[in-house]
């Protein structure tokens, strides 16, 4: 990575924030709340990265089919609302990264498949004022692994495909770079295995914020 980058798009779940301990305990309780078999952390881990319409297909039995899938839907988005913070928390050395980005002029910005309302929310409480643009799911734009939501963060930051970088920890995040035609870091901290983005065709991997921070500066 050369310092021709001057602006990073991170991936919010398992990037940013270890998020996973609130998912699952809004998706189970949404299980619980219709009557259906609960979750581990793990199980969810493997369900979490393309939004909560496939979170829940994932998690609900018979999916989409299931004539109980929009109240586990509307049972999963009103607790998660409540409780997103409950145990959320971000991975060590994202506040000591950002902050040192900050200051050396990077551009920020949030792409998460999490629902926008729950993607501002958290990037307003936990990373304020060094990530101000955040952009999520929504009716009005096409999630990743569709470019349109970074398009939309490089546009309001004024930043140009070939300066910027993906910082992302799974296979839609490789493919959401890919697809918008910038270069992409992953994470092997996340949701994903290291072997599993290897897998998946990742070229870059960071073991940590400041092993990040190095690829950045090379």
């Amino acid at each position: 990575m050369t310092r021709t980058i001057d602006t990073i798009i991170f991936d919010l779940d398992g990037t940013l924030l270890n998020t996973l301990t609130d998912l699952a305990n809004s998706v189970n309780y949404a299980m619980e709340r219709q009557g259906f078999p609960v979750h581990s952390e793990e199980a969810v881990r493997q369900m979490v990265g393309n939004g909560i319409y496939v979170l829940m297909e994932q998690a609900v039995p018979q999916g989409r089919e299931c004539s109980a899938f929009d109240a586990c839907l509307k049972d999963f988005r009103e607790h998660y609302v409540a409780h997103k913070k409950d145990f959320t928390k971000p991975f060590p050395g994202v506040m000591e990264f950002l902050e040192k980005a900050d200051k050396a002029g990077y551009k920020m910005a949030v792409v998460s498949n999490k629902f926008d309302l729950a993607v501002k929310g958290l990037c307003r409480d936990f990373f304020y004022p060094y990530i101000t643009t955040a952009i999520g799911e929504s009716s009005q734009i096409a999630r990743k692994p569709a470019p349109d939501t970074v398009f939309a963060a490089m546009q309001k930051l004024h930043s140009a495909p070939e300066h910027c970088v993906y910082v992302g920890d799974s296979d839609v995040d490789l493919a959401t770079a890919k697809n918008a035609g910038i270069s992409c870091i992953s994470v092997s901290w996340g949701f994903r295995s290291r072997e599993f983005l290897l897998s998946h065709g990742a070229s870059t991997i960071a073991d940590s914020m400041e092993n990040l921070w190095e690829l950045l500066a090379a």
